[in-house]
């Protein structure tokens, strides 16, 4: 379990030394994954704890939201004054989001002539 762990952690330094090394704007975490899935797509072997140990951090990701609440409750006096405008903006990206998925869908539902009324039986 600890070797497991060890690579995962290992994979994670990676990503985050290559974004900085690069000056990427992508998290490091998340290149550190993509280097997991390139690892797995090439068929290195893994000890045999990796999926065990993954499970096991899964069983646990309700801990990783305790930061983000810290940082939030830290910023209640910046989001009293300003979290109507977050408001708006997130409720604005929520329906510009919506829409263009529904255009998308209807576009797209056109071009494949997909009926609405194809799965309905006569």
């Amino acid at each position: 379990m600890l070797h497991a762990f060890a690579i995962l952690l290992s994979l994670q330094l990676a990503g985050e030394a290559l974004v900085r090394a690069v000056s990427s704007p992508l998290p490091g975490p998340v290149v550190g994954l993509a280097l997991l899935f390139l690892w797995l797509v090439v068929k290195l072997p893994l000890p045999q704890a990796t999926n065990e140990t993954a499970d096991g951090i899964l069983k646990h990701l309700s801990l990783l939201f305790v930061p983000a609440g810290v940082g939030l409750v830290q910023q209640l006096p910046l989001l009293r004054d300003e979290g109507w405008k977050l408001l708006i903006v997130i409720l604005i990206s929520i329906t510009v989001s919506l829409a263009a998925t529904a255009v998308t869908f209807a576009v797209l539902a056109k071009l494949m002539k997909i009926d609405s009324e194809a799965g309905r039986e006569s």
